[in-house]
């Protein structure tokens, strides 16, 4: 900090010196004796030291209020040291200024986004009602092709659910409800509706009763399990996909391409995509993501491995939630 100052005060100082080069000189040609230079000289350079150091001690505070006001919001701003010259004025109103832009641009912008959310929100529920028209109309009609429809239906209502479970993260509010239920018929569900493509593309189910009692919310973690089923049934195209236990542990594997090995450590990354989903142009990389993100909401902690060719394994460790039968 003291070097600072005496950089930034390096003009003053090198004219007071200058200033007493000059006296020194006058007093020089005038032969006039040392005494007579020497305390002059000495008592401007108390009266200019006391000066530097009152000087530096404002400074020196005025730094630390500064500093302080680096970590606090904007909306304190008026808490700014008061000016003592005419361009710690001009800076005070400018930062004011500019304080007052950026909360009118982010007012802006909040209100933009809620419109934005509010709108697909809307959106999403009422493209709820023709897709569960067409449910209705591919059910009566028992063939192959109704079939072969009603499955990439469910893959239209799987990518609307992703979008308001998108919409929903960045929600203040939340819809979390807990309670105590079983696990099994949460996974039924979710394996329901993915029955058309099980069938369709002739892929075996190995679903062990879970037999698990936990606490968690029914619709977050159904939607977790629709996700890394409809991830499964993605990238396998032959053999049969497992649900299963390991204590307290929810596994779903599949035996499809796999992970290769470079990308594993990434796949929960928002939009990544990684090798398989390259080979597959409509991989938006968001699935693995948004079910992270609601593990950790929801407490559960997801990992997966794989090996290339050989398939893929999700894991969920619900173990802290699982809670023992009557």
């Amino acid at each position: 900090m003291f070097g600072k100052y005496l950089y930034y005060r390096r003009c003053i100082i090198i004219i007071l010196i200058i200033f007493a080069i000059i006296f020194a000189g006058c007093f020089s040609l005038y032969k006039l004796p040392l005494d007579a230079v020497f305390y002059p000289f000495l008592l401007c350079f108390a009266i200019s030291l006391c000066a530097f150091i009152y000087d530096y001690h404002k400074v020196s505070e005025l730094h630390k209020n500064l500093k302080v006001l680096e970590d606090v919001s904007s909306a304190i701003l008026s808490e700014l040291p008061p000016p003592e010259s005419i361009e710690g004025e001009d800076l005070r109103a400018a930062v004011i200024a500019l304080r007052d832009e950026l909360k009118r641009s982010g007012d802006e912008s909040l209100i933009r986004e809620r419109e934005m959310i509010d709108y697909y929100t809307v959106w999403v529920h009422q493209i709820k009602t023709p897709i569960s028209a067409m449910r209705l109309k591919l059910q009566e009609m028992d063939s192959n092709e109704s079939r072969e429809l009603l499955a990439e239906l469910v893959k239209i209502e799987s990518y609307v659910g992703m979008v308001l479970a998108y919409l929903r993260l960045g929600s203040p509010s939340t819809d979390y409800v807990f309670k105590d239920q079983d696990l099994d018929p949460i996974i039924r569900s979710s394996v329901k509706k993915f029955a058309p493509e099980f069938i369709a593309r002739k892929l075996k189910l190995d679903y062990e009763p879970t037999d698990i009692r936990l606490v968690t919310d029914e619709k977050w973690l159904g939607f977790v399990i629709e996700q890394i089923l409809s991830n499964a049934l993605k990238y396998t195209s032959e053999g049969s996909i497992t649900i299963k236990t390991d204590g307290g542990n929810l596994i779903i594997a599949d035996t499809g391409i796999g992970i290769s090995p470079e990308d594993l450590p990434r796949i929960f990354e928002k939009g990544f995509t990684g090798l398989n989903g390259r080979l597959d142009k409509k991989a938006s990389g968001l699935g693995l993501y948004l079910c992270r993100e609601i593990c950790s909401r929801l407490s559960i902690k997801i990992s997966a491995s794989s090996k290339p060719g050989q398939g893929t394994e999700i894991r969920l460790e619900l173990s802290q939630y699982k809670i023992g039968r009557d």
